[in-house]
């Protein structure tokens, strides 16, 4: 029964929105969070800064925790936008590798990695967000960057990615249901 089995929402890359892009994939839903969303919790966190500086021109456009016009919004913003929706975020530590984390368990929502990207010919480097989210059964890769989800064959693929993940210094970030949930 194929046609039965639940569409995997996937929202393509634009511009610097991965992390935009991570969070509906996460959510699978296309609007769950929208640039408007994201913007004013940039702003919050902006207003709330302690250490703000005076107001230059160009920090109308380069803001502290995200760039008005391509996105690229910070991590400050990721884990203040799933704190809204009720969950908690856990860094792990890269000491313990992937096999410490219990993909099985229902605790896991899902996995958001931040990992280092370089585009247009090497000239410009950066840092990418990949959401990883167990889908009924399977476990999927939902980069903005892939034309499609893919979908791990199973959980050892899984920890293998993350594993890699974890080697090419990439962060993992784990997105708990609820509050203070501990791996």
């Amino acid at each position: 029964m194929d046609s039965e089995k639940k569409l995997i929402y996937h929202e393509r890359q634009r511009l610097q929105f991965c992390l935009l892009h991570s969070l509906n994939n996460l959510f699978q839903e296309k609007d769950a969070f929208t640039r408007e969303n994201l913007n004013a919790i940039a702003e919050k966190l902006d207003l709330e800064d302690p250490n703000k500086t005076t107001r230059t021109p160009l920090s109308v456009i380069f803001k502290p925790h995200h760039n008005v016009l391509t996105g690229n919004y910070d991590i400050n913003v990721l884990i203040s936008a799933l704190e809204e929706r009720g969950k908690t975020v856990i860094w792990h530590d890269r000491r313990s590798g992937a096999s410490s984390i219990d993909l099985d368990g229902d605790k896991l929502f899902g996995i958001i990695i931040n990992v280092r990207v370089r585009r247009y010919g090497g000239l410009w480097k950066g840092r990418h967000w990949i959401t990883l989210r167990k889908i009924e059964t399977v476990w999927y890769n939902l980069d903005s960057d892939f034309s499609a989800p893919y979908p791990f064959i199973n959980t050892e693929e899984t920890r293998e990615f993350l594993d890699g993940v974890i080697s090419t210094s990439g962060e993992l970030l784990l997105v708990m249901n609820g509050e203070n949930n501990e791996m």
